[in-house]
């Protein structure tokens, strides 16, 4: 309960002062209030299986409590792969949008040099969504989970394959579209590398450690 939360006293004699309510969290709140929960007992390093009695404990409420919102905890990591995808796509749009990839030979390379900055700045910005995007955080819940963040991970292939497949073309690659699969899987896999070091760094290798350097190796 914070200092915002408490009711003013009235100034008037004989009145006594009322206990302050609880607070009732808005519709939606406390759903976010537990994603945000189990988003950050993902970053402590080294930490084991995240069971619901850890997370209803850290939220102060019963496991019934988060069964009313998620009917299971394979939903709530769920929620957490909805940012991710929400976040990271949203900005891989904004990306491409600003300017096509067949402009010219060296826009689509741009483009996919931004589009790995990105996802990298954002696994280290949210170091315990990182560890379900490697998967680490996955283990030993549902399959359904580390397939669809494989999925992930193709459709950022598959982006990174579109910008440089125009960029290919535009410089008279005989053969762009291997050539545009060839680099998109290269990029891919070196992006994979960068955040499954940084998680099982305990977050000290940063993902961002010389990636100008490295990107300009490969592109």
């Amino acid at each position: 309960m914070t200092s915002s939360q408490l009711q003013p006293l009235s100034a008037e004699p004989g009145n006594e002062p009322a206990a302050p309510a609880r607070k009732r969290p808005k519709p939606g709140e406390r759903r976010v209030q537990i994603l945000e929960a189990l988003a950050t007992m993902l970053e402590q390093p080294g930490s084991e299986r995240i069971t619901t009695a850890a997370l209803a404990a850290r939220l102060e409420v019963s496991e019934a409590a988060l069964y009313r919102h998620f009917a299971s905890k394979a939903q709530m990591f769920e929620g957490l792969i909805e940012f991710i995808e929400q976040t990271v796509f949203s900005l891989i749009n904004q990306i491409t949008e600003r300017e096509p990839a067949d402009a010219g030979s060296t826009t689509g390379v741009r483009q996919a040099g931004k589009v790995v900055v990105m996802l990298l700045q954002f696994a280290e910005k949210n170091p315990g969504m990182t560890r379900v995007m490697v998967g680490d955080a996955l283990v030993f819940e549902n399959d359904r989970l580390q397939e669809r963040m494989n999925q992930f991970f193709d459709k950022v292939e598959a982006t990174l394959r579109q910008c440089l497949r125009g960029a290919a073309e535009a410089s008279g690659s005989a053969t762009p579209t291997v050539d545009s699969q060839v680099r998109a899987s290269v990029l891919t896999a070196f992006a994979v590398g960068r955040l499954q070091r940084f998680a099982r760094s305990g977050f000290k290798r940063m993902p961002s450690e010389h990636l100008e350097a490295s990107l300009a190796q490969m592109l």
